[in-house]
């Protein structure tokens, strides 16, 4: 049961339980606090929402379908079904955020954007809305990523945007935070930092998260025609950051019928050294401008995280999903590399429907989770598989 003396919300200073905050250099403050004043006025102002959900209609192709798995359902004996975040313009959940923000951007008077990418999804979803508005696109991208997502950083490249490289530290996710955060320093007066998860300082967690719940705000209505109810007995979904997970939870944080479940990249496995399992092997600390867990040493030092999928590939979690670790509202599995390219190929083979390699992860939790036949379940199908086809490919042997 849910305690009801637990909010699941974000305080007015911030934070989710113990997580949160705005830790951030002084030249940023400015930034930070006009966008903290303002974003809520500005995210209800009627103009706005006939902007953003025009955009959502006609420009990213929403509502996205909730679609019923009947032979993964079959597989594993419960009611399956898949929010097809996946058939989103662009290829994921991702360009739900870039929307929004870029309409805040504008109504801050910012005329550029400097973002950050792993998986290369947010980088393409914000190339794609900067060409939309005319405005001069800049997009960090850690080394490795860039090698293992070549598809997402042509698309970006054709958009527009420019493409840098971080080629410090693991020289992925991370890594691509840092050297965004460092050019938003020095860039402050005319950039607008269009951060790609439910991570960094207030207000970005709760910003993001409230752009992307209109995930979890179709999953009531189309719950409720398919089934005649507007919740399902549980909700899953992969967490890095965790922007898919906190759009599709959303709606559902205060029912307490609805069991809320969290897959994170445990790579070659929690106890390898190899992994990225944030929630269980990190503790409390503070990284790229707020505190959550984080994988850490004993001296505060980050731990390279790893996993096969660029996108999970980060030490830690958004302040959201921290809280609702800790809290026991939401549960959380760890999936190794292994297991999610299984479920990617079983998903693949009996649906029609290869997702990336993200999303993989939430689907391997079925093999865990023990969900009862008349129980419905729906996966957050948060991005396609597309970009990971050189991986499938390498790891599947399907070129044999």
């Amino acid at each position: 049961m849910i305690d009801a003396g637990i909010s699941f919300h974000v305080s007015e200073k911030g934070y989710y339980g113990d997580f949160g905050g705005a830790f951030i250099p002084e030249m940023l403050y400015p930034n930070v606090e006009e966008l903290r004043l303002h974003y809520l006025e500005y995210m209800m102002e009627p103009s706005f929402q006939k902007e953003f959900h025009f955009l959502l209609k006609d420009f990213v192709g929403r509502p996205t379908p909730l679609f019923k798995a009947e032979r993964l359902s079959a597989k594993y004996n419960t009611q399956i079904y898949l929010k097809r975040e996946d058939l989103c313009h662009t290829g994921a959940h991702k360009v739900n955020n870039t929307i929004g923000q870029i309409l805040m951007a504008k109504r801050l008077g910012k005329h550029k954007i400097v973002a950050e990418t792993g998986a290369g999804q947010h980088g393409v979803a914000t190339a794609t809305v900067c060409a939309l508005m005319g405005m001069e696109c800049i997009i960090y991208m850690g080394a490795i990523d860039i090698d293992r997502q070549a598809p997402n950083v042509a698309r970006m490249k054709m958009l527009g945007a420019s493409v840098v490289a971080a080629q410090s530290g693991s020289k992925t996710l991370k890594d691509a935070t840092n050297e965004a955060m460092r050019h938003w320093i020095n860039h402050p007066v005319d950039t607008h930092y269009i951060i790609g998860s439910v991570v960094g300082p207030h207000p970005y967690p709760d910003m993001v998260a409230k752009f992307q719940s209109v995930i979890s705000e179709e999953i009531k209505w189309q719950l409720q025609e398919k089934e005649g109810r507007d919740y399902p007995d549980y909700i899953l979904a992969c967490v890095g950051g965790g922007s898919n997970a906190a759009g599709a939870f959303y709606h559902y944080l205060d029912e307490p019928r609805t069991a809320l479940i969290a897959a994170e990249a445990a790579g070659q496995g929690i106890s390898t050294g190899h992994s990225a399992a944030t929630t269980f092997l990190g503790k409390p600390g503070v990284l790229h401008g707020s505190k959550s867990l984080l994988m850490q040493t004993e001296d505060g030092q980050v731990i390279e995280p790893y996993s096969i999928s660029a996108g999970l590939d980060y030490p830690g979690i958004g302040p959201l999903h921290a809280h609702l670790a800790t809290s026991g509202r939401a549960k959380f599995f760890d999936i190794t590399d292994d297991e999610a390219l299984d479920a990617a190929l079983e998903c693949s083979m009996l649906e029609g429907i290869i997702p990336a390699l993200e999303t993989a992860h939430a689907l391997a939790v079925f093999g865990k989770l023990g969900a009862k036949p008349d129980e419905i379940s729906v996966v957050n199908l948060s991005g396609r598989g597309d970009k990971d086809l050189a991986t499938y490919q390498e790891k599947l042997k399907l070129n044999q």
